[in-house]
């Protein structure tokens, strides 16, 4: 059974892969969505798009070394090997961390409000991530355990993924698949919801985000065969609970700080309510 080809495109001898257009097309998605929230709030498409030109480069490096410091047993060995991003090994996780410290650097410089700013690109980010897992379907990467032809097309999986999740001369689990199917409701549902200040006051977009999918990918991750480890613990499920129970704390405690903090319509506001 033959597997698509990751290689969507060759400019001359160099090889474009799917992972990277379909993540080039997560990007560009949600920085136009981004650049339109930005302008209803008094923000100009420039403070976007300097967070994405510092900001992707940086999460690339640290999705990568977030990836590195948890295999560390293998890249030591081989440490050559560490910047081959092109063979895999990025952590979304990682590449968070990375954004996030993005985020913080370029708005406390144009003293833009950080939580209104995170509102913004929050919805988008979970977006981009919905659409990104399907470079991990390309690629055959980011699937669970070994499961029947029966069970897939009895989940009602279209035939072009079953085909995709033979893999090792077996059917797998599409964890990308649930993950992104996750993301994208998620997605769906702050949207509809974020411009309802009587339900989300200012920075509860973010952690509505936050709590929404690192619900979702402790249990999606407890489904993987190729998760990150810290001795016997998966990595990912371990911050998605700290991320879930954090967020939440901080939820309570800005609603009991803040009672009255609401929607700020002008983002340089320089109201950093933590």
């Amino acid at each position: 059974m033959m597997a698509l080809n990751p290689i969507a495109f060759k400019i001359g001898t160099w090889p474009v892969h799917w992972y990277g257009v379909i993540i080039a097309s997560a990007v560009v998605l949600a920085v136009t969505l981004s650049v339109r929230e930005a302008k209803r709030r008094n923000l100009i498409s420039d403070d976007i798009y300097d967070v994405i030109l510092i900001g992707m480069p940086v999460a690339l490096v640290t999705a990568r070394l977030y990836y590195v410091i948890f295999e560390w047993s293998y890249y030591s060995q081989h440490p050559a090997l560490i910047p081959a991003i092109w063979d895999g090994g990025i952590a979304i996780y990682g590449g968070l961390i990375g954004g996030l410290l993005v985020v913080l650097f370029v708005t406390r410089h144009k003293l833009i409000n950080t939580w209104l700013y995170l509102d913004i690109i929050a919805p988008t980010v979970i977006l981009a991530q919905g659409i990104g897992r399907w470079g991990n379907f390309m690629n055959q990467e980011a699937y669970g355990r070994i499961v029947s032809h029966a069970f897939l097309t009895n989940l009602h999986v279209p035939t072009f993924i079953v085909n995709q999740m033979f893999i090792g001369g077996h059917y797998r689990m599409p964890t990308y698949l649930w993950e992104s199917l996750w993301d994208v409701t998620g997605f769906i549902i702050i949207m509809l919801l974020r411009h309802r200040p009587h339900l989300f006051k200012q920075g509860e977009v973010v952690l509505t985000y936050i709590i929404w999918y690192s619900f979702g990918r402790f249990w999606i991750e407890g489904m993987r065969t190729d998760s990150l480890y810290w001795g016997p613990l998966r990595v990912s499920q371990v911050l998605s609970l700290i991320l879930f129970f954090g967020a939440i704390i901080l939820w309570y405690i800005r609603r009991k700080r803040y009672p009255e903090n609401s929607w700020y319509l002008d983002g340089h506001s320089l109201t950093q309510n933590i």
